[in-house]
């Protein structure tokens, strides 16, 4: 599936970055500098990994007219993401974030856009109606609209023309009303906290079995710098981490998203697809911004050789 495009719905924004000492409590205060502003948001990062390394990547959001959406759209498309079917509604709001970055961490707060229904014209509809990737989140397949159809449905029907499913569930996890959203996926990428919330359990018999009565192929814990897992059905692949220098880890599990929606295609099984997408998200850690993983194949590769003695045990 490598010559097929990759289809990418979800948040595109403008992240405005600032340095602060400490994070202050409730009715506190504290310093905090300015520094620079970059194009993000958690799924058009992992479509701006995607395409650097060689992808065929479109990207879908809802956006306004307003010179930031075109900043948006100009800066997705230098980094090689196609916009052709972006969808646009005059009452969304702009897209804007602030992103601390706090003692090795980061607080994101992130500027409300709304939840109005994203309604796929045709042309996009048939383009989604073909073999390839989806990667997105439950909170955006509740807003798709198309022929006739909405959110679990129409995504029953994207899996019937080929199309298979990537969501990326980071923190949030998921809640048994959202289970009918991912029945059938691809691939259920979701870091530690998302996973606790999820499933509370790490215990594989427990995880198969929800996989196989809800038909999912791959359900992946990342763990932040220790690495990541994959339950494929049967048992548990482990992929240890890289100790590096951290800068910022934003964007981090958005680069091993895009990365591996990549690698999975070009690798010859998934625990090689899991090592190259870790050693993407430790790559970007090194790198302030966003879209600090952005990379090429063989930058990625380099790095993998450049860091082996700092994998962890």
């Amino acid at each position: 599936m490598g010559d097929v495009t990759a289809f990418f719905i979800g948040d595109v924004a403008l992240d405005d970055y600032y340095t602060a000492e400490r994070w202050p409590g409730l009715a506190d205060k504290a310093d905090i500098r300015e520094n620079k502003s970059y194009v993000g948001g958690m799924i058009a990062n992992a479509a701006s990994v995607h395409a650097g390394l060689g992808g065929r990547t479109e990207f879908i959001s809802l956006l306004n007219h307003s010179d930031l959406s075109r900043r948006l759209c100009d800066e997705l498309n230098r980094l090689g993401v196609a916009t052709t079917h972006m969808l646009y509604n005059a009452d969304t709001a702009n897209s804007h974030n602030m992103i601390f970055l706090v003692g090795g961490e980061h607080v994101v707060l992130i500027g409300e856009t709304g939840n109005a229904p994203m309604p796929l014209p045709a042309s996009t509809l048939e383009a989604l109606r073909k073999p390839g990737y989806l990667y997105t989140t439950i909170s955006r397949s509740k807003r798709l609209r198309g022929d006739g159809l909405a959110g679990a449905a129409l995504l029953a029907d994207l899996r019937a023309h080929g199309r298979k499913l990537v969501f990326d569930l980071d923190v949030d996890g998921f809640v048994p009303t959202d289970v009918e959203y991912l029945r059938g996926a691809d691939i259920v990428i979701m870091n530690e906290i998302g996973f606790g919330l999820a499933f509370g359990t790490t215990e594989l018999a427990a995880i198969n079995d929800w996989m196989r009565e809800h038909e999912v192929r791959i359900v992946i814990r990342t763990l932040a710098a220790a690495g990541a897992e994959a339950y494929e059905g049967t048992g548990v692949i482990r992929v240890a981490g890289y100790d590096v220098p951290v800068v910022d880890v934003t964007g981090a599990g958005d680069t091993f998203g895009g990365a591996l929606v990549f690698a999975i295609d070009h690798s010859p099984d998934l625990a090689s697809a899991l090592e190259f997408a870790v050693a993407a998200a430790s790559q970007a850690v090194t790198i302030e911004g966003p879209q600090g993983g952005v990379a090429t194949v063989e930058t990625i590769e380099k790095f993998r050789s450049d860091h082996s003695a700092a994998r962890r045990a």
